[in-house]
């Protein structure tokens, strides 16, 4: 059984309410809500749920061994996310001890301006009580900001069995929908539950798709995407942030969760051999620049194909060998699929119109070239 990082004990004196969090944030420091803040995505859980072991290994590249050591979490921790244009957040890591609803809590600030709510449960431990608390925290948060979504994280399900991950996500998903609905509040209420582990690639699955509900351009980049994989016959394309290994977007076909850790393992690949061969002199440079570009031929017919979007964002593909014969018409397609990812950028400093990016993406996408029949 894995074991996981366990925060320290609770003086109920010392972090009563949000005023007396003043000086308690990490990160963050002086106001609760800082002035020009970004959308907030809060973490939320009992205490020794594994909360603050996702948020060092999704967004700090620490390996999930070294979250073994990781003092005990006592303060509220702000951590800013500002690796693009589309990845722009801060997460707000509470400890599980806290009681965030007494009277004297501001609720409002806390749950003003957030965009997405993620409760971790333990699900290696009796999860009646973060059930409860599950409840608890999702009806007063609505009833603050009704726009908030809704995410669970059934974690820690490396140490599960097959069947006993689908019997315990069957059970806290039930539970959980019959109290919202106890509550009446199934209309306005939905909650997304995922599996997730630090010890596998499931944590940053499920990290992507509560980022891509929180992006306004979800719906143009997949559209860009699909575009682009039906003009260059590839089998599967991914919009990764490089930084944290979070798909930002995707095209429509579904997502094979092997085919996803192949990309992200392209990716540590990429960057670590830019790291040790690619840097020379110029060590203050990015290891990742308009320059990186990779190509892997796997044993199966199967090519890997990355290239730079941007200083942080990267396309991973993955297609078929005979279909790379025409790898021109990629590189092309590609240049077209980069220009109109910059033009999204200009569309959201209201520079030019939305609709435009699309039509003149597809006007530019070459179809396949297709051989001609004997």
């Amino acid at each position: 059984m894995t074991s996981y990082d366990e925060e320290g004990e609770y003086n109920e004196g010392e972090y009563g309410s949000v005023p007396k969090y003043g000086n308690q944030f990490e990160g963050g420091g002086g106001d609760v809500v800082p002035e020009g803040e970004k959308t907030k995505i809060l973490l939320m859980g009992l205490r020794r749920s594994g909360k603050s072991s996702i948020q060092k290994v999704v967004f700090h590249k620490m390996s999930p061994n070294e979250t073994l050591f990781l003092e005990s979490t006592n303060k509220v921790q702000k951590d800013d996310i500002s690796n693009s244009s589309f990845v722009q957040f801060s997460i707000w890591d509470f400890p599980g001890q806290i009681d965030f609803f007494d009277p004297t809590f501001e609720k409002e600030s806390l749950f003003g301006n957030c965009g997405a709510l993620i409760f971790v449960i333990d699900a290696q431990d009796d999860y009646l009580e973060a059930l409860s608390k599950l409840h608890d925290t999702v009806t007063k948060a609505y009833q603050v900001n009704p726009n908030i979504r809704f995410e669970v994280f059934i974690h820690k399900v490396d140490g599960l069995s097959d069947d006993t991950k689908m019997e315990t996500q069957r059970d806290i998903h039930q539970r959980a929908n019959d109290d919202i609905i106890e509550s009446g509040l199934e209309q306005q209420v939905n909650l997304s539950f995922y599996l997730t582990s630090i010890y596998d690639h499931s944590i940053f699955e499920a990290f992507s798709k509560v980022v891509q509900k929180l992006i306004p351009q979800l719906a143009t980049l997949e559209n860009l995407i699909n575009i682009f994989v039906s003009n260059s016959q590839i089998e599967k394309a991914f919009l990764f942030d490089v930084v944290s290994k979070i798909y930002v977007a995707t095209d429509s076909t579904p997502v094979d969760m092997q085919t996803y850790e192949l990309c992200c393992d392209m990716i540590d690949v990429v960057i670590d051999v830019s790291c040790i061969y690619g840097l020379g002199d110029e060590m203050d440079s990015s290891a990742f620049d308009e320059e990186s570009a990779s190509v892997i031929k796997l044993n199966n017919s199967t090519i890997l194909l990355l290239k730079e979007v941007s200083k942080v964002l990267a396309l991973v593909c993955i297609m078929r060998e005979e279909n790379y014969q025409h790898s021109g018409l990629v590189q092309y397609n590609f240049k077209c699929f980069r220009d109109a990812i910059e033009d999204v950028f200009a569309v959201r400093a209201g520079r030019i119109q939305g609709g435009q990016v699309i039509r003149q993406f597809n006007d530019k996408a070459l179809a396949p070239v297709r051989e001609e029949e004997e």
